[in-house]
């Protein structure tokens, strides 16, 4: 099994570490479009979406399943685009899309759902409750850039099974998963997996207990959108997106943050902080072999 550590991150993902060239704009860095949000559960996007831009995205939109809008801005992160799930998507500015955070089980999140997993042409992040809506749509088939984020439960209803026999065999749940849905999977918790749809499998050794707190896995959905946003290999957009969210919670605790206590937001800033730290080693190390 391949293992995700600092050590990985540095020797084998370079596009995470890429310094920005000075005439970059923000179309650059992609457009991640986030589905989800329903009457009660704004935040969930909401995390998702600042998760997002400070992780590197050009440009992010919030799309709330909601008939109006809840608030006019996002106080915290006025950059964030609003609209409606019901509002035209221009397709063709989109360059990545997460489904599901606060997406709700109701007809339009089953609509909007399944149109997500319609659009192959765009990676597309699948989490929470558009994961409870596939595990209810039997035979189908996702593509190898789209990429599932189940915890044990939402694992067990995917598979028919139970979350006891998940954390059992946590190695053949992700990759019964990945060969089931022809899909890159992240299988949360204690080690979080990483199967991809041909068989090959991560272990991810950043994190800790403070992780496990409501929108923490709308935090990570918010990452790998959008590194996928960003047009990293989805290999590397995966592994060290899941690196990352860990890795952000453990300088939260060095700092003082928890474990206990420990909320989403705050992992957030320290995201931003540990890629540009990455980048600017990866400029040292360049320097100095010139």
């Amino acid at each position: 099994m391949n293992r995700i550590d600092i050590n990985t991150i540095t020797s084998h993902y370079p596009v995470l570490k890429t310094a920005r060239a000075a005439d970059s704009h923000k179309g650059t860095f992609g457009t991640l479009s986030i589905t989800g949000g329903a009457q009660g559960m704004s935040g969930a996007i909401i995390l998702a979406g600042c998760a997002a831009l400070k992780s590197g995205c050009g440009k992010v939109i919030l799309r709330f399943n909601q008939p109006q809008l809840p608030l006019p801005f996002i106080e915290r992160a006025p950059e964030l685009m609003l609209r409606t799930a019901g509002d035209p998507m221009d397709a063709q500015a989109i360059t990545a899309m997460v489904t599901g955070p606060g997406l709700g089980l109701n007809a339009q999140s089953c609509q909007l759902a399944q149109d997500a997993f319609l659009l192959t042409d765009k990676p597309l992040v699948l989490d929470a409750d558009a994961l409870t809506i596939l595990a209810g749509l039997p035979g189908t088939i996702l593509h190898d850039n789209c990429v599932i984020t189940p915890h044990p439960q939402e694992a067990a209803r995917l598979l028919h099974t139970t979350a006891a026999d998940i954390q059992a065999d946590r190695v053949g749940a992700s990759q019964a998963l990945a060969s089931q849905y022809h899909c890159w999977v992240v299988l949360k918790g204690h080690r979080s997996l990483v199967a991809s749809p041909d068989g090959a499998l991560w272990c991810n050794y950043s994190g800790n207990s403070g992780l496990a707190t409501a929108g923490s896995g709308d935090v990570l959905s918010g990452i790998i959108g959008s590194l996928l946003a960003q047009k990293l290999p989805v290999q590397e957009a995966v592994c060290a997106g899941v690196w990352l969210h860990g890795a952000a919670a453990d300088e939260c605790v060095a700092a003082g943050m928890g474990p206990v206590g420990l909320t989403a937001h705050e992992i957030i800033d320290y995201v931003r902080l540990i890629r540009n730290r990455l980048i600017l080693q990866a400029e040292i190390i360049r320097e100095n072999k010139r």
